[in-house]
């Protein structure tokens, strides 16, 4: 398809799209207040939730970094609701069996989500979406370190971890 067929809306999304900037670091993301603030409202998230304590390392214990990851989400119209700033562990550092004993991610099942398709098709049932912000925040983890996250490091924190 040829961007001269666009509608004026989709034309608006596609130059939405191409204009925006997601950061690579966080030294890209300081320079553009509308990450930053979404930097600020992911751990105003983590603080609320009690997910993390800031200590210091037990010995014996290993901590394992994080970073940042940014994405943006889009409304119909093609502006950008909202800025979203996620913190990730490195994972990948850690053995099993020796870091952690288990993994799990809680998803749904497509099988699942057919057969509600399938009844609400059927029934002429309404369907309706959500978001949970936050909602894997509310779970219990095994103890665990993690370095402090890009971005809120100081001097103060230089010797410190999140326990989560």
């Amino acid at each position: 398809m040829s961007y001269r067929k666009l509608s004026q809306g989709y034309k608006s999304f596609v130059a939405a799209l191409d204009s925006t900037n997601i950061p690579r670091n966080v030294q890209e993301e300081l320079q553009q207040p509308e990450w930053a603030a979404a930097i600020t409202k992911k751990v105003q998230a983590l603080v609320k939730n009690g997910t993390w304590e800031i200590t210091t390392l037990p010995k014996g214990k290993k901590s394992i970094g994080c970073k940042w990851i940014f994405s943006i989400k889009y409304d119909v119209d093609g502006s950008i609701n909202p800025y979203k700033a996620r913190l990730v562990a490195k994972g990948f550092t850690q053995s099993y069996g020796v870091d952690y004993e288990e993994t799990f991610a809680l998803v749904a099942k497509l099988s699942s989500i057919r057969v509600i398709l399938s009844l609400a098709a059927n029934l002429d049932w309404p369907l309706y979406q959500l978001d949970i912000k936050n909602a894997f925040l509310n779970g219990e983890l095994e103890e665990g370190y993690m370095q402090i996250p890009p971005a809120l490091e100081s001097s103060r924190t230089s010797s410190m971890v999140s326990k989560l």
